[in-house]
C-alpha cells in the first residue's frame, strides 16, 4: 500500500548520512519512490542566535526529521570560539526547523533514536522533569509522532497521552550481529547468561532472556541519597545476585555507556569468578571519560566484544577498537517509516519473536550438519 503523501527526511546536524541509508532502503528495497531528503540549513547570527532555513517546500509532505542529541562532534562559531553542540542545541534546532516548516505539512514524525533529556525522567528531590517539559513542548508545536530507542523509562509516555511515543528496541539486530561475528556463541542455558547491571536495567535484559530462554542475573546497585559525581548519585554498594557465571558467556544489556565505570565492574567481576567471555551490548555509546578503560579491559580479557548501535554517534577511535561491533538499525528505521507512512502496524517490530527465532533456527540448522 502507498500513501498519498510522500515521504520528506529532514536530517538534523549529524544525521545526514543515516537519512541517505535509509533513503537507500526506502526507494530501492522498498520501492518507494515517493520519498526525499530535504535539507534544512541552520544559519548563525554574529550573536550566536541562529534561524533555520528550508531548502524547499515541504508542503503536504509527511515528514520525518531525525535528531541525534547524542552527537557531540557537530559545532558552531561563537565570537571566533567553537562551540560543540549539546543536546540543548540540538533540541534548539528542532524547534527552529519545526517553525521553519510554519505548518504546511501533512504530518510532522520526529525520530530521535536518544530521546532528547531521557535520563531526566522522574523527580527524586527539588528537581526538574525536564524529558516530559520536552515532549509537552513537542506536542504543543505540532509533532505527532515521536519515536526513540530504548528509551530509559518508557512511562514519559504519561506526560503526552494524546501522542504517539514509539521506544524501538533492536534485540533482534543485535542477536543478528552477535551471532554473524561470533557464530561459535550457543544461546543455551548451560552456556549463556545474561546479567543486568542494575535493577533498573531488569527488563531490558529479560527481554533478552525471555526471547532465547536463559537465565538472567542482576546486580544490585545502592547509590547515595547525598553525594553526586559528574551529575549522578555516588555508588555505595554494587553486588551481584543470581545463577553461578562459571563457564559461561555472560551478556551484559544496557541502554547507554557513558563513563562505563559500572558495565566494566560487572564485567571485571564475572571474569573474575570464571566466566568464559563477556559481551557487552548497549544502545548508545558516548564513552564520556575516554575509551582507554575499556582498551584495558579488552587487554586484560575482561570484556571480548561491545556491541553497539549506529542509531547515534560513535567517534573514529570507538570505531578502529578491536572490541567495537556495530549493530545496523538503519533498515529497522526505514520499515517503520514506511509502516508509519502506510498507516500499517507496527507490532512485529515491537516484537521480533518470530525473526528471533527464525534466525535461531537457521543457526541450529548450520549445526546439525
Amino acid at each position: 500500500m502507498i500513501s498519498n503523501h510522500p515521504i520528506a527526511l529532514v536530517p538534523l546536524c549529524g544525521t545526514e548520512k543515516l537519512a541517505e541509508s535509509i533513503m537507500h532502503y526506502l526507494t530501492n528495497v522498498y520501492n518507494n519512490e515517493q520519498c526525499r531528503i530535504i535539507n534544512i540549513d541552520i544559519i548563525r547570527f554574529s550573536t550566536g542566535d541562529a534561524k533555520a532555513v528550508l531548502a524547499e517546500s515541504i508542503r503536504g509532505y509527511d515528514v520525518f526529521i531525525l535528531m541525534d542529541v547524542g552527537n557531540y562532534s557537530c559545532s558552531f562559531e561563537i565570537h571566533d570560539k567553537i562551540n560543540y553542540m549539546s543536546p540543548d542545541e540540538h533540541f534548539q534546532n528542532l524547534k527552529r526547523t519545526i517553525s521553519a516548516m510554519g505548518g504546511k505539512a501533512y504530518r510532522l514524525n520526529l525520530i530521535s533514536p536518544l530521546l532528547y533529556a531521557s535520563r531526566q525522567d522522574r523527580r527524586i528531590s527539588r528537581e526538574s522533569l525536564d524529558c516530559a517539559v520536552a515532549l509537552r513542548e513537542l506536542e504543543n508545536i505540532g509533532v505527532e509522532n515521536i519515536t526513540a530507542f530504548d528509551v530509559h523509562d518508557s512511562r514519559v509516555a504519561n506526560a503526552i497521552p494524546f501522542t504517539g511515543l514509539d521506544s524501538l528496541f533492536p534485540s533482534y539486530q543485535s542477536i543478528k550481529a552477535i551471532k554473524k561475528n561470533f557464530p561459535d556463541v550457543k544461546f543455551c542455558e548451560k552456556d549463556a547468561l545474561f546479567v543486568s547491571p542494575d535493577l533498573g536495567g531488569t527488563n531490558r535484559n529479560f527481554r533478552y532472556a525471555n526471547e532465547l530462554q536463559l537465565d538472567m542475573g542482576v546486580f544490585y546497585k545502592r547509590r547515595s541519597t547525598e553525594k553526586m559525581v559528574d551529575g549522578n548519585y555516588q555508588v555505595e554498594v554494587h553486588k551481584y545476585i543470581g545463577p553461578d557465571v562459571k563457564g559461561k558467556d555472560i551478556f551484559v544489556v544496557d541502554d547507554i555507556i557513558c563513563t562505563g565505570t559500572t558495565i566494566l565492574d560487572v564485567a571485571r567481576y564475572c571474569k573474575q569468578n570464571g566466566a568464559k567471555r563477556v559481551f557487552i551490548i548497549v544502545t548508545f555509546a558516548l564513552f564520556s571519560k575516554g575509551i582507554e578503560e575499556f582498551n584495558k579491559a579488552y587487554e586484560n580479557k575482561e570484556i571480548e566484544a561491545i556491541f553497539i548501535t549506529n542509531a547515534s554517534y560513535v567517534r573514529d577511535e570507538v570505531k578502529a577498537s578491536p572490541w567495537y561491533h556495530v549493530v545496523d538499525i538503519t533498515k529497522y528505521i526505514a520499515i517503520y517509516i514506511q509502516s508509519i507512512n502506510e498507516g500499517s502496524s507496527i507490532s512485529k517490530l515491537l516484537d521480533p519473536h518470530k525473526k528471533i527465532q527464525k534466525l535461531l533456527d537457521k543457526d541450529r540448522e548450520k549445526t546439525a550438519d
